[in-house]
């Protein structure tokens, strides 16, 4: 099983949508909107690898994203 963290800045106003298309995403397991730098932070599992970074391309593909920052859990 692999396991990522994944921070997420996005365009301002565009929370609701950005939201609704996360929640949406295959691998994601858990979405917080957050305060500080960042404005979402994901955890996103998947039984291997490959599919985690198809979810982090299918992620990066959202318009409204303008950064991602990809954490992937060792141990």
């Amino acid at each position: 099983m692999s396991k990522a963290f994944i921070l997420v800045n996005i365009k301002s106003g565009s929370e609701t949508n950005v939201g609704k298309r996360l929640k949406a995403l295959k691998n994601c397991s858990e979405i917080h909107f957050i305060y500080g730098v960042y404005d979402y932070i994901l955890m996103v599992t998947a039984p291997s690898t490959t599919e985690l970074k198809q979810s982090v391309i299918e992620l990066r593909k959202i318009p409204e994203i303008t950064s991602t920052l990809t954490m992937m859990i060792i141990e």
